[in-house]
């Protein structure tokens, strides 16, 4: 199995966190062969990617409230937010579902881009936003509302409480908004906001990542798996049918324990034997 099969392979068995690092750094390789500007050194990202402060361009790019949470303005920019992505990420999905992951995810970045072109509107000013930042605000900021007192070891500092970490950050968030990358500021704030309004309304039994799954279901195209509606009546002496349905079982059986050693020491912990297996599986 050569390394692209083996990216793919981690891409489908790696759970909707992985697949959004593998989309925020595909993109980001895109963008460099399609808006990085050599001789300025810079990104130059088009109103119809990076969302802009202008109310009258948004109305006509409404997409443009989500894509921006995609792309980055260089490398750093993008390192710094997928190694914080996959530590909230991680957190997040202690607690809950990757579905519940993936609606707080959009839901927030469409929220933090709707303030930040408001607030952008009354202050009198004109830029443009790209960066995922507000999205893996909104993850931080819902597990430590959902469980503040989570302890957290980090490097040369030892345990501290989550609710710690968040809280510097969100202060620090506070002490630059005048400073320098005021958007910014204001998009991880409102990031921010939605993940802790988002867990209090769940907590009270709305679960708003059901908006999502439910857009999602209609766009869809994918049918339900046929092995949920199928019912062996035991009673019927199919011996050929049973037999299938045992290689189906201990095959299963088999992607769980890998699965589960994977969730437990990751990855690469896997034998070349079981990256294979599950290669061919994920056919």
């Amino acid at each position: 199995m050569n390394i692209f099969d083996d990216i793919k392979l981690q891409y489908r068995m790696g759970g909707i966190a992985n697949k959004m690092i593998y989309w925020n750094v595909g993109l980001f390789l895109l963008s460099i062969v399609l808006f990085y500007k050599f001789k300025s050194g810079v990104f130059e990202y088009p109103n119809w990617l990076a969302v802009a402060s202008e109310p009258t361009i948004v109305l006509t790019r409404p997409w443009t409230l989500l894509t921006y949470a995609f792309f980055h303005y260089g490398f750093l920019h993008l390192f710094f937010n997928m190694m914080v992505l996959n530590f909230t990420s991680r957190l997040f999905l202690t607690f809950f579902t990757q579905k519940q992951y993936l609606g707080l995810y959009l839901l927030s970045a469409v929220f933090a881009a709707i303030c930040f072109v408001l607030s952008f509107y009354f202050l009198h000013q004109s830029s443009m936003m790209v960066g995922a930042s507000a999205a893996i605000m909104a993850l931080l900021v819902a597990t430590t509302a959902y469980q503040p007192l989570m302890e957290i070891r980090l490097l040369l500092i030892g345990n501290v409480k989550l609710w710690h970490i968040t809280a510097v950050i969100l202060l620090l968030d506070l002490l630059q908004i005048q400073m320098n990358n005021t958007g910014g500021h204001i998009a991880h704030l409102s990031g921010a906001f939605f993940g802790y309004i988002y867990i209090k309304l769940l907590q009270s039994g709305t679960d708003l990542s059901k908006i999502v799954d439910s857009v999602l279901n209609v766009f869809s195209k994918k049918q339900k798996t046929p092995f949920k509606k199928v019912h062996v009546n035991p009673k019927k002496p199919a011996l050929k049918r049973d037999s299938k349905i045992v290689v189906k079982d201990k095959t299963q059986q088999q992607i769980d324990e890998i699965l589960d050693k994977i969730s437990k020491s990751g990855y690469d912990s896997l034998t070349s034997e079981e990256k294979e297996f599950l290669f061919k599986a994920g056919k």
